[in-house]
């Protein structure tokens, strides 16, 4: 149901754009204005299509994003409460709430989107971009051209958020076991706590200078295809070889092109934090259930 949905989003997603062409097309060169009150209207009922539908994607996928949490935090305190040991240990107990409570919830989250949100994102690049090359070869060879310097720089950025992600769990985990553990010394278990505060928000603020600057270098990219577009489209319409519709839906296609990118670029982000945070959670959850040391990634 989640790729029959997606499917149907992404193929409607470039309607709007040809309709935006023939809509200027024809008040620049027919001028009639009734075909125009036609055309806005199916234009209207496309979008209202088009949204309809993606609100139903977006519900449903969150609905199955919810189960996989639910089922997450259900196996957990089940097989938490199976170990070997029957004296609650103050540690496992800590991991245990850390677990429920905050690291079950990305990755249940991350499930719901796991198919749908790149086959819809990557769907929507290739239709937009087939369109774009419909509009103007040349033209859609400058977008892409612009485009290419973020096929370098976004997944070296990534990596490096990727890095801080596993080790704020870590971190966090740690702060877990600390808090819960008996026989708490400010003195000395305070400090270890502050020290791993901080910690977090170092990793946390390295994050943010990462995220915001790789947004940053992607919105300017952004803009020079813009740019590039206006240039090569006014030269074109000028010497009377495309209509200024095309100029018009193209640039509104280097919109499209850039959005499904973004979305692209979050969800492998999120696809690689999520595998260390299961990664991290799997490795307890067995340990919980064989025996072993459920903290040993935090010793």
């Amino acid at each position: 149901m989640l790729v029959l949905l997606t499917v149907t989003v992404f193929l409607i997603e470039i309607v709007p754009l040809e309709l935006q062409r023939r809509i200027v097309n024809d008040l620049v060169k027919n001028r009639n204005y009734s075909y125009v009150l036609v055309l806005c209207a199916v234009y209207g009922g496309v979008v209202l299509v088009h949204g309809a539908t993606k609100l139903g994607l977006n519900v449903y996928r969150g609905w199955v994003g919810e189960r996989a949490t639910r089922d997450l935090r259900r196996r957990i305190r089940r097989l938490a409460g199976r170990g070997p040991d029957p004296v609650p240990d103050p540690e496992a107990q800590g991991i245990e709430v850390a677990m429920i409570v905050a690291e079950v919830e990305p990755i249940g989250g991350f499930v719901g989107g796991s198919i749908s949100e790149p086959l819809l994102q990557a769907g929507v690049l290739l239709s937009v971009l087939a369109y774009m090359i419909h509009l103007d070869p040349w033209m859609a060879l400058i977008a892409v051209t612009i485009f290419a310097p973020q096929l370098v720089f976004v997944p070296l950025m990534q990596k490096a958020i990727i890095g801080r992600t596993g080790a704020r769990v870590q971190v966090l985990r740690g702060l877990s076991i600390s808090i819960v553990s008996a026989g708490y010394d400010e003195t000395t278990s305070g400090r270890a706590d502050d020290a791993r505060i901080d910690r977090v928000f170092a990793l946390d603020m390295g994050i943010f200078r990462i995220k915001f600057t790789m947004n940053f270098l992607m919105n300017f990219c952004n803009h020079l295809q813009v740019i590039a577009a206006l240039l090569l489209g006014g030269w074109y319409v000028l010497h009377q070889e495309l209509e200024i519709g095309g100029v018009v839906a193209f640039i509104s296609g280097v919109g499209r092109l850039n959005d499904p990118w973004g979305d692209l670029v979050n969800y492998f982000r999120d696809l690689s934090v999520t595998s260390v945070k299961f990664r991290l959670l799997a490795g307890a959850i067995d340990r919980f259930a064989h025996g072993g040391d459920p903290l040993a990634d935090v010793r």
